[in-house]
């Protein structure tokens, strides 16, 4: 098995068939069907099955990329490190983020990243942990920065606890619950809730909160992970939304409620 093996496999994947494949390699066709051709007989299966849309992984195919997509990106830091160690301060961080997560702290050290090391280059993409996590295990993130997760069997991974930050209910300034007294979760039940996706940790300590009261979650809810849409809805309606503090405190146009959420 072959470096090209490897990077044809992931290119016809990428692209979706082997001729956008061999245009975006800059090969002729004959050539990227070939090596794919080659890579079938070493495994002696079949690695993809030719669709009305172009060509899908197999089973078999989904997981030889997942590895080929792991030495690949294993390979590409090898060479970063040595253009590091060659040249001084230059490379790549790819950070993941979580919808909830990095409002103020990761801008704040990717500023005084580039302020030390200008020439380094960083990469930030959004998407829930499910999704994120499974980029870093392949090695196309360096790290996440977010909520902290329980990782269950995920082996291979390690958090750092970098501070502690309270979830708060937030609304619009003038919306008819702010200043209302002895104000509790019961009490907004009738108002619409945005609330993070289902598969995720914040989520479930939402839940939690309201099962702590013996309350059900609220019938009308709007399930939204982008924080300018979040944002939107609740400067604009009466939704209320759970964000992070600092999410919170860095929006003049939001207000927290007083209702204490653990």
């Amino acid at each position: 098995m072959k470096l090209r093996h490897l990077i044809v496999v992931v290119a016809i994947a990428e692209q979706g068939s082997v001729i956008r494949a061999a245009q975006h390699l800059r090969l002729a066709q004959p050539a990227v069907t070939r090596c794919l051709r080659e890579l079938e007989r070493i495994l002696d299966v079949e690695l993809f099955v030719r669709g009305p849309r172009g060509v899908s992984p197999t089973f078999y195919g989904e997981a030889f990329l997942e590895h080929a997509r792991a030495a690949l990106a294993e390979l590409r830091r090898a060479g970063e490190r040595i253009t590091d160690l060659a040249d001084g301060r230059l490379g790549t961080v790819r950070v993941g983020t979580l919808p909830a997560g990095s409002s103020q702290l990761l801008p704040r050290a990717i500023a005084d990243l580039k302020r030390s090391c200008p020439g380094v280059t960083v990469v930030v993409s959004e998407a829930t942990f499910d999704k994120q996590v499974l980029r870093l295990l392949a090695g196309e993130l360096d790290l996440i920065v977010g909520r902290l997760t329980p990782l269950g069997d995920l082996g291979g991974l390690r958090q750092i606890r970098l501070h502690s930050e309270v979830m708060r209910p937030v609304v619009r300034h003038d919306h008819p619950a702010r200043g209302r007294a002895g104000l509790g979760l019961a009490d907004l039940l009738d108002y619409p809730w945005i609330l993070p996706l289902a598969q995720t940790a914040l989520r479930r300590e939402v839940e939690q909160a309201f099962r702590a009261e013996d309350l059900d979650l609220p019938a009308d809810v709007v399930e939204c992970t982008s924080i300018l849409t979040v944002r939107t809805l609740v400067r604009e309606t009466d939704m209320i939304a759970v964000l992070p503090g600092l999410v919170a405190a860095a929006d003049g146009d939001l207000a927290p409620l007083a209702v204490p959420l653990e």
